[in-house]
């Protein structure tokens, strides 16, 4: 086989390879839990804008209880009925998606809510929601960095001014068949192998 085919083979199956390794480092959080300083600073920036006390100690407890690990916030969202709010929930979303995507991180699920809750217990006015959103962070100390930045304070106000109500729970999977680096190892072994069977075909 000429030299030229053998290095051509070589990166058509190396390249990728490459590229995937490259693609997990960033997309995986490689600085584990957040640090006792980390939190402290955290912390100290967020009661210098304005957390409210009553979820201080919350926040405070989910960054100690921190283990490096990615993890999903569950949106459950219900639209004002005001004129202006689908512009103020474009305006927030407009600051949000670049500051969630450079910190790899991005929504993987939204969609309308077709019915009102079908099963319910234990809490009152949760019956009705517009929409439910699914968002993947990287850690915690990304959603932190994206929430103790002075320029979110102002953009938030456009969500709560989209929205009549809202509840945000953080979830650690234990099954998630949507990661990204699994999806693209599936998607990059496909076409090599494609490309790769072509070339064989070729040669015949």
């Amino acid at each position: 086989m000429p030299s030229a085919i053998r290095s051509g083979r070589f990166w058509l199956w190396h390249a990728p390879l490459l590229l995937w390794l490259a693609f997990c480092f960033w997309y995986t959080n490689t600085g584990g839990p957040l640090t006792p300083d980390e939190i402290e600073d955290l912390t100290t920036r967020l009661a210098q804008g304005g957390t409210p006390a009553e979820g201080f100690e919350r926040i405070r407890r989910f960054m100690a209880e921190d283990e490096g690990d990615q993890f999903l916030m569950v949106n459950l969202l219900h639209r004002a009925s005001t004129p202006d709010a689908d512009e103020s929930m474009a305006r927030y979303m407009a600051h949000m998606l670049p500051a969630m995507l450079k910190r790899a991180s991005h929504p993987m699920l939204s969609g309308a809510a077709v019915a009102d809750a079908m099963d319910l217990a234990g809490i009152e006015g949760a019956e009705t929601w517009s929409s439910v959103g699914v968002v993947r962070y990287r850690s915690r100390r990304d959603l932190m960095a994206i929430a103790t930045d002075p320029a979110f304070g102002g953009e938030h106000d456009f969500k709560l001014a989209a929205l009549a109500k809202t509840i945000a729970v953080p979830v650690e999977p234990d099954i998630y068949l949507s990661d990204l680096r699994v999806l693209l190892l599936l998607v990059l072994l496909a076409v090599v192998g494609l490309v790769n069977a072509l070339w064989r075909r070729r040669r015949v």
